[in-house]
């Protein structure tokens, strides 16, 4: 089967010999039509931090788990062949043309949805959903994001439907605080320009803010984000660490008195379902981030597009068409 493999940093190419999985009881095999890119790719890609020395033994397709694809082989009950799917590749290896997924990770998608790749929005969506869940209300609250890529934007026109009363989006890549507003923020800061406590500071009138999410996982963005949050106020790290250790600072935490939390695993399955249905029924508009769609072939430049932002405007949720 075609698969993408690492064989280095910023260094991945296309196989077609790469071994076709088999599915065990309990799972099935899902034939894959798109997989996106994540943000969880890219300390791989680059080969940072605790990533380093991992990329050359990785096996095919390592990383990729966000998957739209028809089931070819079940032996799970309740799957049957033909039924299209949001899946979780059970070893994580997505960026291959077959998958074996669990039923636990699947999720049923409509028979003719008016734009199906735009439903891949649904894994992401599922893991905001978990972080939220895990978290008290945000109904009349003060929030700021840190970080305006896909998870991001989500993050932003999620709060907005659970009734935040302010939404500020950071990033120092400009063109996505443009997205940030079609997204829902209600204000915006450019990180390149301005520092981000005292924006947040000016924006609030001295409040800052009461809920802070921190979506990049880089060590500069995780101690930024402190400094955004009130006295009392929650920091939800959601972005994942690049690094094993990374500074952070304590001291303010600490005076602050902020309730921290992290969110990360593959429990984000169980919302699955729930984050398909809020697409297809409408409740959010997630659909438009999923650009550039790129056929197969171009997997070594959707990576690279993917680490740099700066030089792919409107690229988001970088999608590989099979």
């Amino acid at each position: 089967m075609r698969a993408v493999k690492f064989l280095g940093p910023r260094k991945v190419v296309l196989v077609d010999d790469a071994p076709k999985p088999v599915p065990n009881e309990g799972e099935v095999l899902v034939q894959c039509h798109y997989v996106a890119l994540c943000g969880t790719n890219m300390g791989p890609y680059l080969g940072e931090g605790r990533w380093a020395g991992l990329v050359e033994n990785s096996p095919p397709g390592w990383l990729g788990h966000e998957n739209i694809g028809v089931i070819v082989e079940s032996r799970a009950p309740g799957w049957e062949p033909g039924t299209r799917v949001l899946a979780h590749p059970e070893d994580y290896n997505g960026f291959a043309e077959f998958i074996r997924s669990r039923a636990q990770g699947l999720a049923r998608l409509p028979d003719n949805p008016p734009d199906l790749p735009a439903l891949i929005t649904a894994q992401p969506l599922a893991t905001v959903l978990r972080a939220l869940a895990r978290t008290g209300p945000v109904i009349n609250q003060r929030c700021a994001i840190l970080g305006q890529g896909p998870m991001g934007l989500i993050f932003s026109q999620v709060l907005g439907r659970m009734g935040a009363r302010q939404i500020i989006a950071i990033d120092k890549v400009g063109w996505r605080l443009r997205w940030a507003l079609r997204f829902g923020a209600t204000d915006v800061v450019d990180a390149s320009q301005e520092d981000p406590a005292e924006a947040v500071r000016r924006l609030t009138g001295g409040a800052m803010a009461d809920f802070v999410v921190e979506a990049v996982g880089q060590p500069e963005t995780v101690c930024a984000a402190v400094h955004l949050a009130r006295r009392l106020g929650r920091l939800y790290v959601f972005g994942i660490p690049h690094y094993e250790m990374q500074e952070f600072p304590w001291f303010q935490a600490v005076m602050r008195e902020l309730e921290i939390l992290t969110s990360n695993g593959p429990e984000c399955m169980e919302y699955f379902q729930t984050a398909v249905d809020m697409i297809t029924r409408g409740h959010v508009d997630l659909g438009s981030m999923v650009t550039p769609r790129l056929p197969w072939d171009k997997a070594p430049e959707a990576f690279e597009m993917y680490a740099h932002p700066d030089q792919s405007v409107d690229s988001l949720k970088i999608t590989l068409v099979f």
